[in-house]
């Protein structure tokens, strides 16, 4: 298979391509879905070779994308993780809490693994830490040690990893907190993100005043306008794009595992909720291929083949966490209690595109549905027939796993054969950004993001301290000129500027 984009095959010999000692051993795209469909498989007692089969079918053309972490690292001889990333264990306030959650986000990142921090557990800048006597530098501060490990850590030639730090939006330094990527070159190997609950917002909107206070020793630092810091977080957000905003009641309501576990961050990128040493299992569908006599009248989207391919895709992902290494035993522990998945789509945009939707009208947002209800309904109906055959996962418990605010929203008939067998999985579905991934195959969209820009010159960081710049052109673009050479690009195909 030849690459359309130069950018494409250039990702895909600097991050994906497997090389053993300066060796290409994968010469081309084609050995590198035979390697990651021979590693997964491995995991199947029985028909082994059938299953490498199916999943090479899977990968094939880019039909489904795994994380990034699985195509570099699936069926390697390196000590790497399959895991894109983690949330990292609860830090606890004293420098011997502090630097051992460093030690442990420092192993993480040297396996390849991203990482998520709640700093809230923190004490605010200029409070006295009782036991040693001195001032607290407050969490920005010691956010600022991780940035400089990260960048030391990726000085080495890692795998780029991003991190994820959120703060209360209660705790006395949020402020600060809001403000810190504000200055130019600092922690920028961060996203940040307020943990914003559902007793905030109530404040926001009765323009009520608003506590900032430490749990630990039960003070109260200061008292604002809620809505003046609400719109603070909205200015900054706006002016520097973050941060961003987490629901954190929401988000435990519906955890399917609220009865287990309590979730205070996310993922680098925000797609993943998970608990104290949680890990980002992730792959997502490439929506264009699916989409039958693309530019035509006769267009549609082959829910039939989707549908098959659904319970490949989420064997191939559960077969990946027995595959997997973890940096830390915590992090494979929580991982096998739960067998967290997060099965997801991409390219949706460009199938619009294909199909002569316009992104955002009536037709395209009935499509979306319709496919989203279709991955989310067969994906649990899958993992309920795996339950049967391989095993229940550890921390299931029918009765209060479907009281969870998601299970809710499952058909009737799902929940009932749900509390009858049981699930293989506890989380299946997350719509991931698959910015590298999309690019990889031929610059598909991005996620569920309108088509960036038709045709455009992308400065892109491949190796360590060097930039690349490349002309890209859109997927659907390509695939139209092909189809219908020196005709007008019809109405329907926009961009994110339009």
């Amino acid at each position: 298979m030849a690459f359309k984009n130069p950018l494409s095959e250039r990702i895909w010999q600097c991050k994906y391509c497997y090389y053993l000692d300066d060796e290409q051993c994968d010469k081309n795209i084609e050995e590198t879905w035979i390697r990651l469909a021979t590693a997964i498989a491995q995991v199947e007692e029985k028909e082994q070779n059938l299953w490498q089969k199916k999943f090479y079918s899977l990968l094939e053309n880019f039909k489904f994308l795994p994380g990034g972490r699985i195509i570099a690292g699936a069926g390697i001889e390196k000590d790497v993780t399959l895991m894109n990333c983690f949330v990292m264990g609860k830090l606890e306030d004293s420098i011997d809490g502090i630097f051992e959650g460093l030690k442990e986000g420092a192993k993480t990142m040297q396996q390849g693994g991203g990482v998520g921090y709640d700093f809230s557990t923190l004490r605010p800048r200029g409070s006295i830490a009782e036991h040693a006597g001195t001032i607290a530098s407050g969490p920005v501060s010691f956010m600022k040690v991780w940035d400089a490990m990260c960048a030391t850590m990726l000085s080495t030639g890692i795998r780029r990893g991003a991190m994820m730090a959120c703060l209360r939006c209660d705790h006395p330094d949020i402020e600060e907190f809001i403000s810190a990527k504000a200055k130019q070159n600092e922690l920028t190997h961060f996203n940040v993100s307020v943990l914003v609950t559902d007793q905030f917002l109530a404040a926001v909107k009765a323009d009520e005043s608003w506590q900032l206070k430490f749990p630990l020793n039960g003070k109260v630092y200061k008292t604002v306008k809620a809505r003046e810091l609400w719109q603070k977080i909205m200015s900054e957000s706006f002016t520097y794009s973050e941060p961003g905003v987490l629901f954190i009641d929401r988000i435990n309501r519906m955890n399917n595992l609220w009865y287990c576990e309590e979730i205070s961050a996310t993922n680098p990128c925000g797609e993943v909720p998970l608990p104290a040493y949680g890990a980002c299992n992730l792959g997502s569908f490439n929506l264009t291929q699916f989409v039958r006599h693309p530019f035509s009248k006769q267009a549609s989207f082959d829910f039939s083949e989707f549908e098959k391919c659904i319970s490949i895709a989420v064997l191939f992902l559960d077969n990946v966490l027995d595959v997997t290494r973890f940096p830390l035993p915590k992090q494979k522990e929580k991982a096998l209690s739960s067998r967290r998945l997060g099965l997801g789509i991409t390219g949706l945009a460009s199938a619009f595109s294909l199909m002569g939707f316009r992104y955002g009208d009536e037709r395209s947002i009935e499509l979306t549905g319709k496919i989203l209800k279709a991955l989310c309904w067969e994906a649990y109906n899958s993992r309920i027939e795996l339950a049967r055959e391989k095993g229940i996962f550890s921390d299931f418990n029918a009765e209060k796993f479907l009281q969870s605010g998601f299970a809710e929203f499952l058909p009737e008939d799902l929940r009932r054969r749900v509390s009858q067998f049981g699930l293989r999985n506890s989380h299946l579905i997350a719509v991931a950004p698959t910015g590298t991934i999309s690019l990889l195959a031929d610059n598909i969209s991005s996620g569920i993001e309108p088509i960036f820009a038709f045709s455009y010159r992308r400065d892109v960081r491949l190796d360590v301290g060097s930039v690349e710049s490349f002309q890209v052109r859109d997927y659907a673009l390509q695939l139209y000129e092909q189809l219908h050479p020196g005709k007008e690009l019809p109405n329907h195909f926009v961009s994110a500027q339009d």
